[in-house]
């Protein structure tokens, strides 16, 4: 299973130095993005139809951002030149079999007078002043000493936007009614901006860790074993480890929400950085094996069930991994699996080393397995399950036969064709994980004012407030009821009511409508128009 990066984007380094040029001429602001109004004025110098600089920005906005970066410009450009020699620009174009690093930039007309005229204005400005790149203002939206509503015009892409919605809309609901304190942690810069996860979890000796190395080609990907502790394989500049207390407090790190898991788990996090093209798209998960047994659970330091469910919400994909010999589902490979309730989408079965047992063993397996997995998720739907044996040895054809080894290969292709999808649907992730935590902000608050309303005035809170702990159900329910809100929405009964016990009650704020409006009006109009706003601009 191979994972060959598209050889679009490569050119020669003289090439490189002329489309940067064209680049710092068409970001008209200098943040390092070309915005679709940039790119309407810029790509019209090439004389290319509109049909056809729709696929072209289809294609080279692959990750649907909403503006191009250099790289994405670079391919825009290298699309614009294979169109006007000629070819049909199609969504297969980039793996076809043309020379991109050889081929001559686009003929752009005009270009190279605005560029000439550019040069004179830029010397008069550096006579006068400094003039350099500006970074994207997002990055100080999260500080501290911000406390301004973020503008419309500072945002130049989707995620922007849902940084400043976040911002200036949830961030005020959710710090209100304790929702970090509950739910999930507040959300950070690099929250946003993180590349796409892969978590694999599963029993010990599945092949968790063989699996990522198989895909980097590495013969280790951080500290032996890697089984023990949970494992951050994302890209560096180079091979170095850095340990889990270090990664917790790095800015730009999605990893801070961490902390609450304290230093238990932090001895027993790591993040292992190396230079891999694959990492340049998507961050791995490496995950301890979940022990068999209820009696072993007490060996755990800190809340294994807990980090794997923070982890859930902020991946892109959930491995399970299973291999014949262990199908059985252990206690705590149960809790864990029932905690990823509501990223059912995220979830792939992977049934490794497959190549162990006949093909009449593996049709046993595989229905044994379905079998196990129906019990624990309580859902008619089949999910997706890949088999093979994703390991560097080769296929054992002596148990599996011809029939089995043509299987595994296709089944490897599949997985690996869903791999590789998972950048180009990041931002569309992004936005369904925000819309997400919306709604469950808004039914966290209602929850919270509910019972707040619910406690007395005066006397007897402390028994008030037992009361509405022990009929939790029932309280949801009532708002349920009252709101008309999704009773698949709400949280794990018991979940609130163990969190809710450290808290007083009388000290909750009431329900401020505002707020909750804002929200919706956040769900219903300003989601939709960003989206509009940085959709495709030749549709």
């Amino acid at each position: 299973m191979e994972f060959d990066p598209i050889p679009i984007g490569s050119c020669s380094k003289q090439q490189q130095a002329i489309y940067k040029d064209w680049f710092n001429y068409a970001d008209s602001d200098s943040d390092g993005r070309i915005t679709g109004s940039d790119a309407t004025k810029f790509f019209s110098m090439s004389n290319l139809s509109r049909q056809d600089l729709k696929q072209v920005w289809a294609i080279a906005d692959t990750k649907r951002q909403g503006y191009l970066g250099f790289s994405e410009f670079i391919i825009a450009m290298q699309l614009v030149s294979l169109a006007q020699s000629g070819h049909s620009i199609t969504p297969d174009l980039p793996t076809s079999n043309v020379d991109f690093t050889n081929l001559e930039p686009p003929v752009m007309d005009g270009l190279d007078a605005l560029l000439t005229k550019k040069k004179h204005k830029h010397r008069e400005v550096e006579t006068n002043g400094s003039s350099q790149l500006q970074p994207s203002p997002s990055r100080n939206w999260f500080s501290s000493n911000s406390t301004k509503k973020v503008p419309l015009s500072s945002v130049t892409s989707i995620i922007d936007g849902l940084k400043r919605l976040y911002l200036n809309k949830l961030k005020p609901l959710e710090a209100t009614y304790r929702f970090n304190d509950f739910v999930s942690s507040l959300l950070t810069n690099s929250d946003f901006d993180a590349k796409p996860m892969v978590m694999l979890l599963g029993q010990y000796s599945t092949g968790k860790t063989t699996f990522i190395k198989h895909l980097l080609k590495r013969a280790h990907i951080g500290p032996e074993p890697t089984t023990d502790r949970f494992v951050v394989v994302m890209s560096g500049s180079d091979e170095r480890t850095v340990p889990g207390n270090t990664v917790a407090v790095q800015a730009d790190m999605p990893f801070s929400g961490l902390t609450t898991f304290g230093t238990a788990f932090l001895s027993k996090f790591v993040c292992s950085q190396m230079p891999h093209p694959l990492l340049e798209h998507i961050t791995f998960v490496d995950t301890p094996g979940v022990l068999s047994g209820e009696k072993q659970r007490t060996q755990r330091a800190y809340d294994f069930t807990g980090v794997t469910s923070w982890f859930a919400a902020k991946c892109d994909l959930i491995l399970l991994l299973f291999d014949p010999h262990k199908l059985d589902i252990s206690d705590e490979f149960n809790r864990v699996i029932s905690s990823l309730r509501g990223h059912d989408d995220k979830i792939r079965v992977v049934l490794n080393k497959a190549d162990q047992v006949d093909t009449q063993q593996l049709m046993r397996v595989y229905g044994a397995l379905m079998w196990s997995l129906g019990k624990v998720l309580k859902t008619p739907e089949v999910m997706r399950v890949y088999i093979g044996s994703f390991n560097d040895m080769p296929v054992n054809d002596v148990a599996t036969g011809p029939l089995g080894k043509e299987l595994f290969e296709k089944e490897q292709d599949d997985l690996l064709s869903d791999l590789k999808d998972i950048p180009k649907a990041a931002c569309d992730r992004r936005i369904n994980e925000f819309v997400k935590r919306a709604r469950a902000a808004k039914i966290h608050a209602y929850i919270i004012s509910h019972l707040k309303k619910e406690m007395p005035a005066m006397i007897g809170k402390s028994k008030a407030q037992q009361k509405l702990i022990d009929n939790l159900a029932a309280e949801f329910g009532k708002v349920q009821r009252e709101f008309h809100l999704p009773p698949g929405d709400f949280p794990n009964v018991e979940y609130f009511r163990e969190r809710l016990s450290g808290y007083n009650i009388d000290k909750f704020e009431k329900l401020k409508p505002k707020m909750i409006q804002a929200v919706d009006d956040m769900l219903a109009y300003d989601i939709p128009n960003l989206l509009k706003n940085f959709r495709n601009p030749y549709d």
